[in-house]
């Protein structure tokens, strides 16, 4: 993240607003797994995995060369995401297991996350040996491992990673549950911009692209992938956009969990950024976990396509946040291969564009009406979808069952 100045008077703007319904019990069970034997997932990078190399029985950090991403920190970065694992029965917690190797000034962590009612939950960090909570209860788990280093450190790695089901205990850190609603905030918008940089996820920044950055990996979503998506929201015009990079100012701050599971800065409200209290209020010395004076109270970065097309916004500004994955409800997959999808004030193609919606990001489906006609790669249909009040996309282009009428 570039520093950037805000004026004044948006500093001072209205502090967070926060939704937080009633968690939402998952459809797989609560009988946990009887324990077991620890499963070996294949030490193979699946999927969206960026800039990391099998060596032997290791996974080590890749030979791509150090980037400066939203936090503004010089670094490699390197992710393995592993196949599923699936347990003969729901669990509400593992054990996950692992070696480490890090040179003075590199990290590698394992992290965690788990189907439940079809949907992925958020990325929780495991400590090696000892039980870690899941959102709900589930019979697939997926792990990921994390290696990152700076410029010129020696390549850190994990080995003789395992994990299987044991019983969930009390004295265990819960896990960020599933709410009825997703959690929204409003927090301080910056424009990330670093054109042809490369994100913490492994994707490289192109000319007005459309992807967010939050100050925590536990919402990262995969290269491509948009399971990890937000709503965002000022002057009548939204965006939805997937989370492919990490920042701006910290990378520890998971500020849309609750303090229990909040992995840094545990006695902020929920929905506060670090770097908000830090700028508005002096809390930790007005310093990030870096310690850097913060000289702006970013909670958000926008890339450039978002920021300027999809929000029309002209300078940094207060936003409405969704967050979408921390909430049940009526969702769609934009299907593009390229750009952005247009959201209109009205069902047909002759209506005012009022936002965008990124490659791959979800969308929030609140029903389905008729309109006109549209062929995209879902086919031809005049369904359309209102994914905000007065905003609808067609069909045609998101990947989604059927919802209620409007």
């Amino acid at each position: 993240m570039r520093i950037k100045r805000s004026s004044k008077a948006a500093a001072l703007a209205v502090l967070a607003l926060m939704l937080v319904p009633a968690t939402v019990p998952s459809s797989a069970g609560t009988t946990d797994a009887p324990a077991s034997a620890a499963q070996v997932p294949a030490l193979t990078p699946a999927e969206g995995s960026s800039n990391v190399a099998r060596d032997g029985d290791r996974i080590i950090l890749g030979p791509a060369p150090a980037s400066t991403g939203s936090a503004g920190i010089s670094q490699r970065t390197g992710i393995a995401n592993l196949a599923e694992t699936r347990f003969s029965a729901p669990t509400s917690a593992v054990v996950v297991g692992f070696t480490a190797g890090t040179p003075e000034g590199g990290s590698a962590e394992v992290d965690v996350r788990a189907l439940v009612n079809g949907r992925w939950t958020e990325w929780t960090p495991a400590a090696a040996g000892e039980t870690t909570a899941l959102a709900a209860p589930s019979d697939v788990v997926q792990l990921r491992i994390i290696v990152i280093a700076p410029a010129k450190v020696a390549s850190p790695w994990v080995s003789g990673v395992s994990v299987r089901p044991v019983a969930a205990s009390t004295s265990m850190v819960p896990a960020a549950g599933i709410m009825a609603a997703p959690l929204v905030s409003r927090v301080f918008a910056t424009r990330e911009g670093l054109v042809g940089g490369t994100t913490a996820n492994g994707h490289v920044i192109t000319n007005r692209d459309h992807f967010v950055a939050l100050p925590s990996r536990r919402g990262l979503a995969n290269n491509g992938s948009g399971n990890y998506s937000v709503k965002v929201c000022v002057g009548g015009r939204c965006a939805f956009e997937p989370v492919w990079d990490v920042g701006p100012w910290n990378t520890k701050d998971d500020y849309w969990n609750p303090s229990s599971i909040r992995e840094m800065w545990k006695d902020l409200p929920q929905g506060r950024p670090e770097a908000q209290a830090a700028y508005q209020n002096g809390y930790n010395g007005g310093k990030d976990q870096f310690g850097r004076t913060v000289a702006n109270p970013a909670g958000i970065d926008l890339a450039d396509g978002t920021f300027w097309d999809a929000l029309k916004l002209t300078n940094n500004a207060w936003v409405d946040v969704t967050y979408l994955w921390t909430g049940d409800g009526g969702r769609g997959t934009v299907s593009i291969t390229s750009g952005y999808l247009n959201i209109r004030n009205a069902p047909n193609s002759t209506g005012a564009i009022v936002g965008m919606a990124g490659k791959s990001a979800q969308v929030t489906v609140q029903c389905q009406t008729t309109g006109q006609s549209i062929t995209g790669s879902q086919g031809t249909t005049n369904v359309w979808l209102r994914v905000h009040a007065g905003m609808y996309v067609s069909k045609a282009w998101i990947n989604t069952g059927s919802h209620p009428a409007c």
